[in-house]
């Protein structure tokens, strides 16, 4: 279990060690940063005992050497030294866009906004992620429906301009964020008021209408 926040992890193992199944041994190891996290997995991968479940919240301090900078690129890392790990990722992040990124780059067998999170809620979880993941809390299921039934398909780096616009990233800088030039900026820009309808050409118009969708 991985969480910056001790409260939280005693929280989560108290309920999973009084709602476990009778022929289930939990043995958790708590870490509170990607750093502890990085070497309880490769000990575990050395010890030939591997970890069967990772429970990692996405807000976590970066890596001491700068090569991680959250949960995400921790459950990333996790995926490559512990193939066979069930991953639950737990945010408090419910925007559209990192839902969307998360599930693509990391593909959990769970998924839970923190929000969502009741003591039986995270109990029922932990039993379909060993038995019958996935399992997705409501938020999360929410957002991929919309983005199932929305007629609007819109790729990763338009997705990305909307999240950043929506932060309150400046135009003349999303070309640093994205690694594209200004000028392919402002036209995905266009491509993205042409997609939503917008006429007015503000941002605000555009990240409006991109919410009343659930891509924001």
């Amino acid at each position: 279990m991985i969480d910056d926040h001790p409260m939280i992890i005693e929280g989560y193992q108290n309920t999973l060690l009084f709602t476990k199944k009778d022929n289930q041994e939990l043995e958790i190891d708590i870490a509170n940063n990607c750093d502890e996290a990085v070497v309880y997995m490769n000990n575990s991968v050395q010890a030939e005992s591997p970890y069967n479940v990772l429970f990692v919240d996405i807000s976590l301090p970066p890596s001491t050497d700068g090569s991680m900078t959250s949960g995400e690129d921790l459950a990333e890392y996790a995926r490559k030294v512990l193939p066979e790990a069930k991953i639950v990722i737990l945010t408090m992040f419910n925007e559209s866009f990192r839902i969307h990124n998360i599930i693509k780059n990391i593909n959990p067998e769970g998924f839970m906004i923190k929000s969502d999170l009741t003591s039986s809620e995270l109990a029922s979880a932990f039993q379909a992620v060993l038995n019958n993941p996935p399992f997705y809390s409501g938020t999360v299921n929410s957002h991929i429906r919309k983005a199932i039934t929305s007629d609007i398909v819109i790729d990763d780096k338009n997705r990305k301009i909307l999240h950043l616009l929506s932060q309150g990233v400046k135009t003349k800088n999303l070309a640093s964020h994205l690694d594209i030039s200004l000028s392919a900026v402002e036209k995905r820009k266009k491509q993205l008021r042409e997609i939503f309808d917008v006429t007015d050409g503000q941002d605000e118009t555009l990240l409006n209408e991109a919410r009343k969708e659930g891509f924001i």
